[in-house]
């Protein structure tokens, strides 16, 4: 019996497991503790200790699909299923030209898939059409990221640097339940006396572990951080040194902030003046202090000023470039940060190079021995690219890979009739996912223990996920989709389904960029427990934490960027009185279309509920567990209640996981953020009624 080093496959914590191979014929393969491994040190959470239940094949695709002439999906043969995916794309770009074709991506693939399919789109599609899940993850954070430091990675310091800072701003996050492992972090940052402070108009697992819970209206967080930096500058507790000697642009970003007075903000923002000054002198009196932003005030259709109001809080008080201190993103989704890094992104390159400079079009035209000329521009954002599927001057045909955006897209409804509309749709999964029902054909593919690959952690660490076990006769990986594919539509070489190989090339493609792996190898992410980027050699030690000489900016300063506040795209009104806030919970993942079906996780969480405050439920005149219709402008929901005093009685609050009638992303505002092209997911107005 073997047993192999690898990856949960969930998370962008990316904790460290080992797996054994079955020890008798009919037995499973078993999930141990890996305690060496630095992120987690053998700590696991309900999916990863459950992560081979989805390797049995009475749970997952075995065999191609293709849909037969009555409209049904029958089994096909692997040559069939490819040859209809290359004639839907072909056909399809033949008769509407090549931007009729599109590709969306997932921040589960492997780097060498990520990177693999975005020179799939551009070399052998030749559309600039692809997007990928990510974009509603993180995006926001990235655009923020880049706008203040010049580069963007989740973390720039290890995680570990949480339990050693001695105070922690979470703002949107409940890791207590999406990332359960990494809570050990903030646990032993309080056992140290250190303060936590969490933001989130619920009051979570997480946000009963704090020292502090600030509990504001959805989507108010831009004005809390506004009034934060007021207080710091009224109070005189701004780090001048630091702002003079390693910033730009405080004078404009202190000008917008001194719009942002206690009892203003208090009226926006439900936080109270003393909350506010509270939270002001624990900040800036710490040594070392840290600011975490994750989904909630990046999902907003302001997402990126949000954060950049957290960043300037940081900089302001000198809590950033520093061992110990600085503003960082809770990464959700498991290769959130290397699939954006890649190319699997409507704008950029691999390395983390803008697909509009010039010099970026010619290294990668080097390496992929391509003319520079005809590699394709950005194209359309994710939920844009999604919005216009099957319409005039919209892609006509899709191929998808590892997203089910029937249930994870917000406006989900509108979002499957727009897959419904097109011509041709391919889907490469490990299961039939509700977006995988619509196909025309779907292509089963290996999973995490199956194959071997690199994913980027939340700290920016590359760590090799090792296969473990064979996979079933009838599945391939997603990179002999790829070659296979490729070949087909007349590109016969540069997609080697070795994801070593693969890999070489990545590094090759990153080198220069501010993404690079150049340095990094196999080799050395086995004997280091992964290797932190950049790395741009083989005698680099790689770089756990970022800024702490200069930024990434040309003049080496890190930017204030003035912002004001706005309010949520949709408020509440007469017709919908109530915000409505989504999220996830301790035993599902994303869309859910892997923990779904995993029996102990949906026995844990079986389906969608409405959460609401026991005023609105007196009010409603509903108990727990009766069904409740929540209704948006976009459409309506169904879901038995479950009344509780941790939630704001102006908002309610509903999972994401579920497709049907208790679909949360049906309700849920597709406006997007003007830089970072994120929708927003974490507040839209609903009206919410007893089901009679």
């Amino acid at each position: 019996m073997t047993t192999t080093d690898t990856h949960c496959p969930y998370c962008s914590l990316q904790c460290g497991m080992r797996l054994t191979g079955p020890d008798r014929p009919g037995a499973a393969a078993r999930v141990l503790e890996r305690p060496d491994f630095p992120v987690n040190r053998g700590a696991l959470c309900g999916k990863g200790q459950s992560a081979t239940e989805l390797l049995d094949g009475a749970r997952r695709l075995t065999e191609p699909l293709v849909r037969d002439g009555a409209g049904a999906l029958r089994t096909a043969s692997w040559a069939e299923a490819l040859d209809r995916v290359a004639e839907g794309l072909r056909s399809t770009a033949e008769r509407h030209g090549r931007d009729a074709v599109a590709v969306f991506g997932g921040g589960g693939l492997t780097n060498e898939k990520a990177y693999l399919l975005g020179k799939f789109a551009r070399v052998v599609l030749r559309t600039p059409h692809i997007d990928y899940n990510g974009r509603f993850c993180m995006s926001s954070a990235a655009a923020a990221h880049r706008r203040a430091f010049g580069l963007d990675r989740g973390l720039p310091f290890p995680l570990a640097d949480v339990a050693t800072a001695d105070c922690v701003i979470l703002v949107g996050g409940n890791p207590a339940e999406t990332m359960p492992p990494a809570l050990r972090y903030f646990r032993e940052l309080r056992e140290r006396g250190g303060t936590l402070i969490v933001v989130d108009p619920r009051r979570t697992r997480t946000a009963e572990q704090a020292d502090l819970h600030l509990q504001p209206v959805p989507g108010t967080d831009l004005a809390l951080a506004l009034g934060l930096l007021h207080l710091a500058v009224a109070d005189d507790l701004v780090d001048n040194r630091f702002v003079a000697e390693r910033t730009t642009g405080f004078a404009e970003a202190r000008t917008a902030a001194m719009n942002y007075w206690p009892t203003r903000v208090e009226r926006i923002t439900g936080v109270t003046a003393g909350q506010l000054a509270r939270t002001v002198e624990l900040f800036a009196g710490a040594e070392k202090a840290i600011v975490l932003t994750a989904r909630g005030p990046e999902q907003q259709s302001k997402g990126v000023d949000t954060v950049g109001a957290w960043i300037n809080l940081c900089l302001a008080l000198g809590k950033a470039g520093r061992p110990g201190s600085g503003y960082g993103c809770l990464t959700g989704q498991g290769n959130g940060q290397g699939g954006r890094e890649h190319g699997q992104k409507a704008d950029q390159l691999p390395g983390y190079r803008s697909i509009e400079d010039p010099a970026a079009r010619a290294h990668l035209g080097e390496v992929w021995g391509v003319d520079p000329a005809e590699l394709p521009g950005p194209g359309r954002s994710a939920y844009e690219l999604l919005d216009t599927l099957g319409t005039e001057g919209g892609a006509r045909a899709l191929f998808l890979l590892g997203s089910n955006p029937v249930v994870s897209a917000p406006r989900a409804g509108h979002v499957t009739e727009r897959l419904r509309a097109l011509d041709f749709l391919a889907v490469s999964d490990l299961v039939l996912s509700e977006t995988a029902q619509l196909a025309d054909v779907v292509l089963p593919v290996t999973q995490w223990a199956e194959e071997t690959g690199t994913l980027t952690n939340l700290e920016g660490r590359v760590i090799l996920r090792q296969a473990a076990l064979a996979a079933p006769a009838g599945v391939r990986s997603d990179l002999a989709v790829l070659h296979e594919l490729a070949a087909r539509l007349g590109v016969e070489k540069g997609f080697p389904t070795d994801p070593e190989e693969a890999f070489e090339e990545l590094r090759r493609a990153s080198a220069g960029g501010q993404a690079d792996y150049a340095g990094i190898s196999y080799r050395r992410i086995k004997e280091q427990d992964g290797v932190f980027w950049p790395c741009p050699d083989e005698q680099h030690p790689g770089t756990p934490r970022l800024f702490l000489d200069r930024f990434a900016t040309e003049d080496g300063r890190a930017r204030f960027v003035p912002v004001s506040y706005r309010p949520a795209a949709e408020l509440p009104d007469d017709a919908y009185p109530l915000y409505l806030t989504t999220g996830r919970v301790l035993a599902q993942y994303q869309s859910g279309a892997q923990t779904r079906r995993v029996p102990q996780l949906a026995q844990a969480a079986p389906g969608p509920f409405v959460e609401l405050h026991p005023q609105l439920a007196e009010r409603l005149g509903v108990a727990e567990g009766e069904p409740l219709r929540v209704t948006s402008r976009r459409g309506r929901a169904v879901a038995p209640a479950r009344v509780t005093d941790t939630i704001r009685p102006d908002t309610v609050f509903m999972p994401f996981h579920w497709a049907g009638a208790g679909r949360a992303n049906t309700l849920t505002n597709p406006a997007l953020d003007p830089v970072s092209r994120m929708p927003e997911f974490k507040v839209c107005a609903v009206r919410v009624e007893r089901v009679r």
